[in-house]
């Protein structure tokens, strides 16, 4: 028996097969079963900002453990109250903001979801979302998911989302004084790595202000640094209802969190939503200090740098799968002029590179926020090596046209 044998029996199929079995990492690397050493620039999804085994993580859990991890809130713990001041302050919420913690980047978007609808009551029953955006698989935040063939299976959905195209006049022309919400991913990554078009956040927040719509930022993957800004929605100069964050904010360790600004702020009264883990000591104090770490360590500028040298050296390779490069700071999607994104990545897995592809045509980059030179140019190698390697296999040419 091996462990795909293993993994095949015991574990729920919709992952899946699983790629490898990794049993270690340490910075900006992992080892499998086998000991072969990987390069990984996945770091769990954009969840492992300080990389794997980092010290202040570890010396952030082992303390917690040690000294309180659970007491429900009833309850309330310093490491709780210390992060979401730590939240605030980074999101620049003012005094009004407040933060309600949850275990992952789906149950922030499910307060984010009750949150809208506080504020809609039975006057906006409505609610907008992009089109090929992702918010999560529960079926709340599946309901806010614009990709049909993820919710057929589960149909019906919560009613009353609508899905709009990404446009400025998409958004004019489905907003009216029913709408209780839009909700917006900056950048969409399980979609490619697709960037929203220049200006549109900006007149998104006027126009639901406009009509008295809140703005809710989905920051799940763009967060904690990841695009060179704290938050993503801070590289438009706007100030949304609210936001939600998850992936790099605990570095490895399951938190999320809905974070409210003015009047929204208000919504919420005891009773309405709750969680038993939501906000723990463990997690929390886990989480406030990766936060701290990327501060201390200024690698949300070092995602703004790296991500530009990495962005250059991708365009550098002398390839004809590679088309383009979307996206901000350290969040990148490489766009491949043929639909073999699942090859490039075996590939890149068979050189010794962790990599992902969310389509058929994009390969996502997310690495740790602590990346350098040398993982930098490590990662051109064996980038470089694995679309050659498919190149090769495919007898691929230089297409005559190449896609934006």
């Amino acid at each position: 028996m091996t462990w795909q044998d293993d993994a095949g029996r015991d574990l729920v199929r919709s992952f899946g097969e699983r790629m490898a079995l990794f049993v270690r990492g340490e910075g900006s690397y992992l080892w499998d079963a086998d000991d072969k050493r990987y390069l990984d620039f996945l770091a769990g999804i954009a969840v492992d900002s300080l990389g794997h085994a980092h010290p202040a993580f570890v010396e952030a859990i082992t303390q917690q453990a040690a000294t309180l991890a659970h007491v429900s809130n009833y309850f309330a713990t310093p490491p709780q109250l210390a992060l979401a001041a730590q939240l605030k302050r980074l999101a620049g919420t003012g005094d009004s903001g407040r933060v309600y913690f949850g275990n992952s980047g789906a149950e922030a978007n499910e307060a984010a979801f009750k949150l809208a609808r506080l504020h809609g009551g039975a006057d906006r029953p409505r609610i907008l979302a992009l089109k090929d955006a992702f918010h999560g698989r529960t079926m709340g935040t599946l309901a806010l998911t614009g990709k049909p063939y993820m919710q057929e299976p589960f149909l019906p959905m919560t009613p009353g989302v609508e899905f709009i195209d990404s446009t400025v006049e998409a958004l004019e022309a489905a907003m009216d004084d029913r709408v209780a919400a839009l909700f917006v991913e900056p950048v969409k990554g399980e979609a490619g790595v697709i960037d929203l078009p220049d200006g549109f956040l900006e007149a998104a927040r006027e126009i639901t202000a406009r009509h008295g719509a809140l703005l809710i930022v989905d920051e799940i993957q763009t967060g904690a640094g990841r695009t060179g800004k704290w938050f993503a929605f801070q590289h438009a100069g706007i100030t949304p209802d609210a936001i939600t964050v998850a992936k790099g904010i605990g570095g490895g360790f399951p938190i999320g969190a809905l974070i409210t600004f003015g009047a929204a702020s208000e919504l919420f009264y005891p009773g309405t939503h709750g969680s038993t883990f939501g906000g723990n000591a463990l997690g929390t104090a886990v989480a406030g200090a990766v936060l701290g770490e990327i501060e201390r360590a200024g690698l949300v500028t070092n995602a703004a740098e790296r991500g530009e040298q990495l962005r250059a050296a991708i365009l550098g390779i002398d390839s004809a799968l590679i088309g383009g490069v979307r996206g901000r700071g350290l969040l990148l999607g490489v766009a491949l002029t043929h639909p073999v994104a699942k090859a490039v990545v075996a590939a890149a897995q068979e050189h010794g590179l962790v990599i992902n592809a969310p389509n058929d045509e994009t390969i996502r980059l997310v690495p740790a926020l602590t990346i350098g030179d040398v993982e930098l140019d490590e990662f051109v190698e064996l980038f470089t090596a694995s679309v050659r390697t498919v190149e090769d296999a495919l007898l691929l040419e230089t297409p005559t046209e190449v896609p934006a």
